[in-house]
């Protein structure tokens, strides 16, 4: 085996040697040791007092790679061991990273390091969400083809990334935009259509009147107007796709309860669903008695009574009316604005059969994103007076029992049953024959998914005049983009002009059919991805059963709130899709999530509205103004963008700090959930500076002063020496507890690396008797470099280096020849555990002793809470209050406060 310095990779292609030393050793202090350091060392073979800018950059070029080198390798076949799937959201490769990204991708790079550290299977994934709009974009602007412009920007991004030192598990890679992805997004769209949950129906879509084509919200400016042409963008109904997402609007609003880990989030998903009080149930629309073909689905919130119809009743909005539809003309020749117009229309109820008028609502009476509802008398007042005003015929459907209970009656088989029996019952049946019933609110929308665009996952079905729309047969599978010359933004769906691709044959009869032009939102792309992540080799199924019931569900997914509605709903649905066709055991995708605030930059404006780049703007005054003009500026705090000049380039950044620092100033500048206002003057950035420099000094002050003795020996510790040695191993523990509680529990690893400050300076402030002899010394030492590993990675990578090297260790329960991001995470000692959970707190008041209080351990280190128990208690009532506090100092190393008061 190698030596241990090798395999620490300490070895460096040249090597600092002392003058008349022999070839292969080095001078450190009085101590000869094999010439194994770097060239961060200085001639002399001591480590550099001052960790600068150029040390920083020195440490991290030499430990990227071996940090890189040491990633997560798991074994998927010893399914013994306990797996942790964190995942952060995966980026657009528009071709350059923000602070947004770093800030995530940060924050579960040192969850996943943590948990490796803990012993888990780890995986990190990444991947790209690859089809949108800003490609298609590119490609008119640019004459670039959207795959091209794409595979350049993950290409340069990807760099971007293994720049800052982050690890992923780039074995699961996935990209969006690839056939070997899609093909597994196209084949869950056909097993949505074969289980009645894709369907299509007209929908309004902005239309530009010039360039003839759909766009998309985005293109559309703030006074409605399209991007390109400048036109004023119409409303239009057009034949679209739809996923029936209100299928699982019950099911995933009751799966809400067992999420109790998504602080925050919930209350936003039970908002989006609404209140699943009801369902929509179809209906076909005769004329003259004659079935027109034509279908109505109207929504009621007690579907137990539809035998007591009276009526369906539709906005003057209705697609029945703007649409395509056969009827169109015949509803609105009914139409009298400012009254109720019953229609020449008949709805047949296709559960119960029976027939009732369709209503034109003059004042759309409609709640939610309703446009159409049954009319039932029987449990709506409204409903009885419109039906009695036109004369409309119904039956009351529920009796009252003399002891309350309600009971259905008049209602075929549902006779006799309670309202809540029937409720379950009928609507069972309703879904059961396909004719609505899933129980829903009055306010979700089924998700349309349609887009009129290249750029996309292909829609993998096929119109055929004889079959209607079939879907491609899975051995098919993937539906291939075509290659399309030239980019215009105008016209009709891109796809629709490659007529070699669009004309097939029918699946079902052979005949000649035309294959669907519309592709997928990207929103269908991302809501399976995480289960990519689990098998992303796999050629034969989306993703292995087995690997998904072993990685699944994620432990921790992080990403912007701002996906926490749409997304999150998209992602549930799907992952309540598998469950239900038997792919995957769990409901849920997310255990637990982490909706992390932005990094906003500081912005200057005119009152005019422009905003100003910073070398524009005065800062010497009281406020700043104008340069030029000395005019007053709003300054704000926004979130970064290019057209509001507040914007950090994240590589710049790390060229002028170093990546170690740029991580602890994101992790430490805030909450995790808290927006970050980027401010390099504040005391974040200065505070993790100093505290770098402060874990050099520790390690290096440390590796000279025990290489400057023969022996480390505790047993010449004096009683005083060792009650401080004793004092910083309960510091130690604490600490430990701490920190793996925020790792583990509320992520706030700002108030982790405040923790690991304090001990730090606890450290720092041991006599040099306690550093050269005491075991607690080193233990705690080692301790903190091991759990500041996950969050700078770089920095003590390199001082447990020089730690490994030091004779004489008093610890042996460390991995001497590993790295320490090999190390396993630092428990707490079982004898501190077994400790008194009250210690007796020495209060002061300016240096002098008064007294003692009993404080809860657990709160021991706690200035603030320690304060607040001084001045309840007996003694600080007594010694403090009405006195004016300057300020209290909690000693880091003893049981003691100390109050400076205004004599």
């Amino acid at each position: 085996m190698a030596p241990a310095w090798q395999r620490l990779g300490l070895y460096a292609s040249f090597l600092k040697r002392q003058p008349n030393s022999g070839p292969d050793v080095i001078k450190l202090g009085r101590r000869v040791i094999p010439g194994c350091f770097r060239d961060i060392y200085s001639a002399t073979g001591k480590w550099t007092k001052e960790y600068t800018l150029q040390t920083r950059k020195d440490v991290e070029k030499w430990w990227h790679q071996r940090i890189k080198e040491q990633a997560f390798k798991i074994s998927e076949a010893d399914k013994s061991k306990p797996k942790f799937y964190v995942l952060s959201m995966f980026p657009y490769p528009s071709g350059k990273l923000h602070m947004g990204h770093v800030r995530v991708y940060t924050i579960s790079d040192t969850i996943a390091r943590f948990q490796k550290m803990r012993g888990m299977q780890v995986i990190n994934p990444m991947g790209w969400d690859a089809f949108g709009l800003p490609a298609e974009n590119a490609a008119i602007e640019r004459n670039l083809h959207p795959e091209s412009w794409t595979q350049s920007n993950i290409r340069h991004m990807r760099k971007q990334l293994d720049r800052l030192g982050l690890c992923f598990s780039w074995d699961r890679e996935i990209t969006t935009c690839l056939p070997d992805y899609y093909k597994w997004t196209q084949y869950l769209f056909i097993k949505l259509y074969e289980a009645g949950l894709a369907y299509q129906k007209e929908a309004l879509v902005n239309w530009d009147p010039v360039d003839q084509t759909v766009l998309a919200n985005e293109q559309v400016d703030e006074q409605g107007c399209s991007w390109r042409s400048g036109a004023k963008v119409e409303q239009k109904y057009l034949r679209q796709w739809f996923i029936k997402t209100t299928a699982y609007a019950k099911a995933m609003q009751d799966a809400l309860a067992d999420l109790p880990e998504w602080y925050g989030i919930k209350g936003m998903q039970a908002h989006w669903i609404g209140d699943c009080v009801g369902c929509h149930l179809d209906f076909m629309l005769k004329v003259d008695g004659q079935v027109t073909g034509e279908k109505l689905s109207a929504y009621t919130a007690t579907p137990e009574a539809v035998y007591g119809t009276s009526h369906v009743a539709i906005s003057p909005s209705h697609r029945l009316l703007h649409g395509h539809g056969s009827l169109k003309e015949v509803f609105r020749k009914a139409l009298i604005p400012g009254k109720d117009c019953l229609a020449p229309v008949t709805a047949a109820n296709m559960l119960t059969q029976r027939e009732v008028p369709i209503i034109i609502l003059a004042n759309a009476g409609f709640e939610g994103s309703l446009d159409a509802k049954i009319g039932i008398p029987s449990t709506s007042s409204e409903d009885t007076i419109l039906a009695q005003t036109l004369g409309l015929p119904y039956s009351e459907v529920i009796e009252t029992l003399p002891d309350g209970t309600e009971r259905l009656s008049g209602s075929a088989e549902f006779t006799g049953m309670s309202r809540q029996d029937a409720f379950l019952a009928l609507t069972e049946k309703a879904r059961r024959k396909r004719v609505g019933g899933d129980v829903t609110s009055n306010k979700l929308k089924d998700w349309l998914v349609s887009r009129q665009r290249y750029w996309g996952t292909p829609i993998p079905m096929v119109h055929c005049p004889a079959c209607g729309p079939v879907p491609v047969p899975l051995e098919d599978l993937p539906v291939t983009l075509p290659s399309i010359a030239s980019f215009t933004g105008k016209g009709g769906s891109p796809l629709a002009t490659a007529s070699e691709w669009v004309n097939c044959s029918c699946p079902r009869c052979k005949g000649a059919a035309t294959r669907e032009t519309d592709t997928m939102d990207t929103f269908v792309d991302s809501a399976w991805y995480y289960f990519r992540y689990t098998d992303p080799q796999n050629t034969q199924s989306p993703f292995s059963t087995a690997l998904a019931d072993y990685w699944m569900p994620v432990d921790l997914y992080i990403g912007g709130k701002e996906h926490a509605v749409m997304h999150l709903f998209y992602a549930r649905f799907f992952s309540h899709f598998c469950h239900n066709q038997k792919m995957v055991k769990h409901r849920e995708p997310f255990h637990k999530l982490l909706a992390q605030g932005l990094i906003k930059g500081q912005t200057f404006r005119l009152p005019s509205g422009q905003y100003l780049q910073r070398e524009e703007v005065d800062l010497t005054g009281s406020a700043p103004v104008h340069a030029s003009t000395r005019e007053k500026l709003d300054v704000t705090w926004e979130k970064m963008s290019k057209s509001k000049h507040n914007g950090v380039d994240p590589e710049e950044a790390v060229e002028q700090y170093g990546i170690d620092t740029i991580r602890l100033y994101i992790l430490f500048a805030a909450p995790p959930e808290k927006d970050i206002l980027w401010d390099v003057k504040t005391d974040a950035l200065p505070g993790v500076l100093r505290w770098q420099q402060r874990l050099w000094s520790l390690a290096t002050q440390f590796i000279e002063a025990r290489v400057s003795v023969k022996v480390p020996r505790p047993e010449l510790l004096s009683n005083e020496e060792k009650a401080e040695a004793r004092k910083l191993w309960e510091y130690k523990n604490s600490v430990i507890s701490q920190v793996t509680a925020h790792f583990t529990e509320d992520f706030s690893l700002n108030s982790a690396i405040s923790h690991l400050m304090g001990l730090s300076s606890a450290l720092s402030q041991a006599s040099q008797s306690v550093v050269l002899h005491s075991p607690e010394f080193e233990d705690t030492l080692c301790a903190l470099m091991v759990m500041a590993a996950p969050m700078a990675p770089h920095i003590t990578s390199e001082l447990w280096a020089g730690l490994a090297l030091v004779p004489r260790k008093l610890c042996a329960h460390y991995a001497w020849d590993a790295g320490v991001l090999s190390q396993a995470w630092p428990a707490v000692d079982p004898q501190f555990l077994q400790q008194p959970d009250v210690v007796q707190m020495v209060v002061l008041i300016n240096n002098k002793a008064c007294g003692k209080i009993p404080v809860p351990q657990q709160v021991a280190r706690d200035q603030d809470k320690v304060h607040e128990l001084v001045l309840q208690s007996e003694l600080g009532i007594r010694l403090l209050q009405g006195r004016s506090i300057k300020k209290a100092f909690l000693s880091p190393r003893t049981a003691l406060i100390n109050f400076l008061v205004q004599e």
